[in-house]
């Protein structure tokens, strides 16, 4: 499986018979050209939308008609079945900011995990119904989502063995939200890669626990 990282939350993830899944697409030049990046011009089949914010919802004019996964609870869409689990993009019951749907699926035996705007830390209810998580997905930046110290509480609880961070600061994005790197100077195994995208199997996971920090494609 390929996986690229768009930028901010959206990753491509293609499957080794070319099932392409893309999540939480932005809006290029949103919110006044916060959103700094360019235009997802691939071909999908699926796209996942986490929530409704221009940020993450944007599927004008994306190719291929894909179908739109969104909400809670099961639903399979080009052979893969996708788990929708209610959570919020704050800490107060979504007052602030609204729900949130964090993605739960497998793709050549591996078990993805998007959590999308999460706000808050997971239940034992949340962990449970997340079930195995082989590479997770991870906001990190906070302000609007869980913050570093929260995401690293969040990975040790989940224990993945691939993390790659998403939602973080970068030249492009004009929101304030922090870098990736106050997340990652609580972990122990970093990789900062010179490439936006990685293929990896059930064989070639980390067999320890490591995060993969890519350069937006976009």
């Amino acid at each position: 499986m390929k996986i690229r990282w768009m930028g901010h939350a959206c990753f491509l993830l293609t499957s080794s018979r070319g099932t392409r899944v893309l999540t939480d697409p932005y809006e290029p030049g949103g919110y006044g050209g916060a959103v700094g990046y360019r235009a997802v011009e691939e071909a999908v089949d699926v796209v996942t939308i986490s929530h409704d914010h221009a940020d993450h919802n944007y599927i004008q004019g994306l190719r291929g008609n894909p179908k739109v996964v969104t909400g809670v609870g099961s639903r399979e869409e080009a052979g893969i079945s996708f788990q929708g689990i209610a959570s919020f993009h704050d800490k107060r019951q979504g007052k602030d900011r609204g729900v949130n749907t964090i993605f739960r699926w497998e793709m050549d035996g591996l078990a993805i995990c998007h959590l999308g705007d999460l706000g808050h830390s997971l239940s034992s209810d949340h962990r449970a119904e997340i079930g195995r998580v082989d590479i997770l997905l991870v906001p990190v930046g906070g302000f609007f989502t869980i913050d570093a110290q929260e995401a690293a509480a969040l990975v040790d609880e989940l224990n993945p063995s691939l993390v790659i961070p998403m939602h973080f600061k970068t030249e492009v994005l004009g929101f304030p939200v922090a870098k990736v790197e106050d997340f990652t100077r609580m972990m122990k195994k970093v990789r900062f890669l010179e490439t936006c995208e990685v293929e990896v199997s059930k064989e070639s996971l980390p067999t320890e626990m490591e995060v993969w920090v890519l350069r937006h494609a976009c």
